[in-house]
């Protein structure tokens, strides 16, 4: 199986090398700089799961593609998916699967409407990694997991052969016969937890410390009933273990979304926060789901603006 992983960023980059370092025939679409980064010092990661050093893994540029590949692994922000799509649709045959690992659902309807709904597979996946300067990938935690399925929950000739494919490499990969209520679990889960821990600009431990729990679980609430709402009632275990991973006095856990708003980087606000508003309906209830949009698109204006001026004053 030809596999194509789009970017070798932290989940790329991760997923890709564990494929790699397993000796699948994998190859990275990536920009110039990154392709360089890569043929002089390698994929490397580093992870309580193991160290792997890659040297020159193989790479191709948006117009380096000669021939379509069986599976395209798609991990991008959403707000680069327009971007990904293009420099990735050469790749695309007519047995091509798309295997997107985005948060959300939005990037479902984008990948079908340009490639077709029956080339798109649904994914998600559980980790946290993070790519440094030098370009090395950094697992944080302990959790590497990725599930993947047909849309419709069918098994298919093509998913068993991707669970072969993943099968050995070193990260814990399960096909899914429910891949959509997976993915808006994940989806509540990480709803919730960016909301929180970006309006109060916090670690779960600080929130809790700050006695402001209550709101954590109202946000979970809300989170949940809007699944329930779109035909995907989350499971009851899932919402307790999640409320349990919100709540932890002295937790440290923060979220990506809050580390890219530290860092003054551009965020999933309108894939993760406003798509779940939107797929709730029009309401003219104050909520605080609807707060947490309001912070983050207030942010996005902000440093929108202050790039704009900083772009445009006279040096």
């Amino acid at each position: 199986m030809r596999i194509l992983v789009v970017g070798a960023g932290g989940i790329g980059g991760y997923f890709g090398g564990r494929l790699l370092e397993a000796k699948r025939e994998v190859t990275f679409l990536v920009r110039p700089h990154r392709q360089a980064q890569l043929a002089k010092s390698g994929l490397r990661i580093r992870s309580a799961r193991g160290d792997v050093s890659l040297p020159a893994p193989s790479t191709v540029l948006e117009s380096g593609f000669s021939a379509p590949f069986d599976l395209i692994v798609l991990s991008c922000k959403a707000y680069d998916l327009e971007a990904a799509m293009a420099s990735f649709a050469p790749a695309v045959g007519s047995e091509t699967a798309i295997l997107p690992l985005l948060n959300g659902m939005r990037h479902v309807d984008a990948l079908s409407g340009r490639f077709g709904a029956a080339r798109v597979l649904g994914g998600e996946c559980v980790i946290s990694v993070v790519l440094d300067a030098d370009g090395t990938v950094h697992h944080l935690n302990n959790d590497h997991s990725l599930s993947f399925g047909e849309l419709d929950g069918s098994p298919s000739a093509r998913t068993m052969a991707i669970e072969a494919a993943f099968s050995g490499a070193r990260f814990q990969s399960r096909l899914s016969g429910s891949i959509l209520r997976d993915m808006w679990e994940k989806w509540v889960f990480i709803a919730t937890g960016a909301g929180s821990t970006c309006l109060m600009r916090a670690a779960v431990g600080d929130i809790e410390a700050a006695h402001a729990i209550d709101l954590v679980k109202i946000l979970l609430a809300e989170c949940a009933a809007i699944a329930a709402r779109q035909g995907f009632p989350v499971r009851t275990d899932f919402l307790q273990q999640t409320e349990a991973t919100f709540t932890v006095p002295g937790s440290t856990l923060t979220t990506s979304m809050l580390r890219d708003i530290e860092g003054h980087r551009r965020i999933e606000a309108d894939h993760i926060i406003g798509d779940l508003l939107e797929r709730n309906g029009p309401t003219t209830s104050l909520s605080l789901l609807r707060i947490v949009y309001a912070h983050l698109k207030a942010y996005d204006a902000r440093r929108t603006r202050e790039a704009t001026a900083a772009a445009t004053s006279p040096t």
